[in-house]
């Protein structure tokens, strides 16, 4: 469902990003780490749509991102990592925007926008102006907004930021949820405890270069080690395990 092939973003003579060749597939919770400044947050952003590639090229459901945008987007639910929204609407009025962007019809939103306000527990603010949600209550906001339009691919950047320990374990359970029914899901995050828990396959990028792909047993197969758990391999591949 996602491509990405020789991606590579450059700004002037840095290189963010060098030639990544990820493939993720339908049903399959992708996640997608590295340290600070690695290139995961760029990534995230062109495989979305929201950045354009220097080189290579992003494909989603087949269809290219630089071809047709509009098709490859309409499939793609897009969640940043910080909530930007239009804080003088109430939640409903920001989901009935995010709904029209997707062309979700007046008939099936209002069932749809009430299920994901219960779901994300923000039934009692959907009359609410944003400006005065929490950050957390945002961040559901966003995520819940992201759903209306049933995406085939979902693509997260730090889901987790602001959310309390029940938000957490209910966007871990709808992402499994949402990959149980064949939704490919990419998830870009600093919790390594997190991406072991949840994650089928992860990639680990280092200097804007993809360093190690596949499950937590090859990874640590690749860092030869024998036991630890995804930090002890995610440091020594990224040679950040000296004392």
């Amino acid at each position: 469902m996602i491509t990405l092939r020789n991606l590579t973003k450059r700004y002037g003579s840095l290189v963010a990003v060098d030639g990544l060749n990820i493939e993720v597939r339908k049903g399959e919770i992708f996640g997608f780490i590295g340290p600070n400044g690695a290139g995961k947050t760029t990534t995230i952003r062109m495989t979305a749509g929201v950045l354009k590639p220097t080189g290579g090229e992003v494909l989603i459901g087949g269809v290219s991102m630089a071809s047709d945008p509009v098709a490859a987007k309409k499939v793609i639910g897009f969640i940043p990592d910080r909530p930007f929204l239009y804080e003088k609407l109430t939640g409903t009025e920001f989901m009935r925007f995010s709904a029209d962007l997707y062309g979700v019809g007046n008939g099936d939103f209002r069932e749809k926008a009430e299920g994901l306000l219960n779901q994300f527990s923000l039934q009692d603010w959907g009359d609410q102006l944003i400006e005065a949600y929490s950050h957390g209550m945002k961040q559901r906001l966003v995520i819940a907004s992201a759903l209306l339009h049933d995406p085939r691919v979902i693509i997260v950047d730090e889901p987790m930021v602001g959310l309390d320990p029940a938000g957490i374990r209910m966007v871990k359970d709808l992402l499994r949820a949402l990959a149980g029914g064949g939704t490919a899901v990419f998830v870009s995050t600093h919790t390594l405890e997190m991406a072991e828990d949840l994650c089928d396959r992860i990639g680990i990028i280092h200097k804007g270069r993809l360093v190690a792909l596949g499950t937590t047993g090859d990874l640590r197969e690749r860092a030869r080690m024998t036991e630890g758990d995804l930090e002890a391999v995610f440091l020594r591949l990224t040679g950040r395990d000296a004392p």
